[in-house]
């Protein structure tokens, strides 16, 4: 079913290996055609427009764009005793591992009477996206508002589209699940909207009556291609978390590996869409083999099956033969996953080797679902590579760094012929002008 790349005996560049390895197609700049309209239309019509887009979108037109108070507690009162039980724990873990993410503010003692102080400020008001597609994500209703609300932010708003399987008082509402997990969080700021439209919708503000949604500085949340676009248009007007693709899982393991684990967890991440990426790098001919045959039965018996067979005979999915894990260390390096499992033998010391992936799972006792609901770890992540050079969704995100210099008299006194120096090398006079100016006699001035 997957196809197979054999890397043995190649010495490959870096370069190389990022071009040959298996990736999703996943083309953000030609989904922009489609979005540009979709938000200027929000933008010109705002909540009359967002109506009507949910309607041609997502098949049902909400009553409210706003969902009201009552409806997130009918949705919190209808909630399966279960479920709530596990979202309790869930949030209980992942505000665990976020308040250790708290940053505090640092003051750094330059010269005598001058310092440099670093406050953390967090972002004023921010809008969290939730999807609403093929599948429920009230796990993505945590793992946003969780950092958000640690990081002090003082206003948050959540979207999700607008669901026309809804019923009764939750008719032309998001899902009832990811509505009751806002109401656990203490989230009462939720619209109905998704998509294009939603992101739009958080950049401008909009009025829906007597509703008013004010815009937000930035917006985080995973989506599809075109919430990826519509935060790739946007970006600059608000900021964003990431530009986020299909997901991914690589799984770098020897022989050592139990090719059923290795084969379900390919599987859980090929659940989620048909262009998501399922990778398997291993020195073991064997573990291939092996890896195979359980994935053929596994997808075959599993409940999605044909998007999981779709996802798995993709381009994007691989099963990656390398001459040991040194190179695969090389491998999965260049790739950078969004989620990297490592089962070898003494996987903590091969998993301290990664230096590129969004998320680590160790051992064969920390599938990548763990860190997808209840690990305390953030599953909104780097995708498509991006894990090189970005990280997931923590607390961090919502802060902003603001240096507060503070300096006597005499402090720059001590220091101002070398800005006048350097002002001067650059050809900035009036730079250097700005600081002598301090020191000239009242007459002077």
């Amino acid at each position: 079913m997957m196809q197979r790349l054999d890397l043995r005996g190649r010495s490959l560049s870096l370069r190389e290996l990022r071009e040959g390895l298996p990736r999703a197609q996943f083309d953000v700049d030609a989904a922009l055609y489609s979005v540009e309209p979709i938000c200027a239309e929000v933008r010109a019509g705002g909540g009359d427009a967002l109506r009507d887009l949910a309607e041609r979108y997502d098949g049902v037109c909400p009553p409210r764009l706003r969902v009201p108070d009552e409806t997130l507690q009918v949705a919190l009162g209808a909630l399966d005793p279960d479920v709530r039980a596990a979202l309790e724990i869930s949030i209980a873990r992942a505000r665990m591992v976020h308040r250790d993410q708290a940053r505090r503010d640092t003051t750094t003692t330059v010269s005598d009477g001058g310092t440099v102080t670093e406050r953390w400020i967090p972002v004023d008001r921010v809008g969290l996206y939730v999807p609403g597609g093929r599948a429920v994500y009230p796990s993505s209703v945590v793992m946003n508002v969780v950092p958000a609300q640690i990081a002090g932010v003082g206003s948050l708003a959540v979207a999700s589209p607008p669901q026309k399987e809804n019923t009764g008082a939750l008719a032309g509402y998001p899902h009832p699940t990811v509505l009751a997990a806002c109401a656990l969080l203490g989230v009462d700021e939720v619209y109905a909207m998704g998509g294009a439209q939603a992101i739009a919708g958080f950049a401008y503000g909009f009025t829906d009556g007597a509703d008013v949604c004010e815009p937000v500085s930035l917006v985080t949340g995973p989506g599809n291609i075109y919430v990826a676009a519509a935060k790739r248009l946007l970006k600059g007007r608000i900021g964003i978390d990431a530009e986020a693709g299909p997901t991914e899982i690589a799984v770098l393991a020897d022989a050592s590996a139990d090719p059923e684990l290795v084969a379900a967890d390919l599987i859980s991440q090929a659940e989620h869409d048909p262009l998501a990426a399922s990778v398997l790098v291993t020195d073991s001919p064997e573990l291939a083999d092996a890896v195979s045959l359980a994935v053929e039965r596994r997808a075959a018996a599993t409940k999605h099956s044909e998007r999981v067979c779709e996802a798995l005979r993709g381009p994007q999915s691989a099963i990656v033969l390398v001459d040991d894990i040194e190179q695969g260390l090389a491998v999965v390096n260049a790739y950078a996953a969004e989620h990297l499992e490592v089962m070898t033998r003494d996987a903590a010391s091969v998993a301290a080797q990664v230096r590129n992936a969004g998320a680590i799972f160790v051992g064969s006792f920390a599938p990548v679902s763990l860190g997808d609901y209840a690990a305390g770890s953030n599953h909104v992540l780097p995708t498509g590579g991006c894990a090189c050079h970005s990280s997931g969704l923590s607390v961090q995100s919502f802060l902003r760094g603001v240096h507060v210099v503070d300096y006597t008299e005499a402090a720059l006194a001590e220091v101002a012929p070398y800005v006048v120096t350097l002002a001067q090398a650059e050809d900035l006079p009036a730079h250097g002008e700005a600081v002598t100016a301090r020191f000239e006699s009242v007459g002077e001035r």
